[in-house]
């Protein structure tokens, strides 16, 4: 089993996301089909994929005024 793919973290993952550790979508640069294609692959063990999934909700679900200039947590 691979690592985990935050840096300094030496633990086994055991879960795949789309979402880099900065909690955004990259890129793969590849002419893509599917949203499958379109996106890197990002492996975390459970503490850290447990993290982001926590910062991504946070600022989604922050109130606030949604029609700022704040780039979207998916963006790319």
């Amino acid at each position: 089993m691979e690592k985990c793919d935050v840096d300094g973290c030496e633990e086994k993952a055991d879960r795949i996301s789309r979402l880099s550790p900065e909690g955004f979508l990259v890129g793969t640069g590849n002419k893509a089909y599917s949203f499958r294609e379109a996106y890197k692959r990002f492996r975390y063990c459970t503490l850290h994929h447990d993290k982001l999934m926590k910062s991504v909700w946070s600022r989604v679900n922050e109130k606030g005024d949604k029609s700022d200039d704040h780039v979207a947590p998916t963006a790319i």
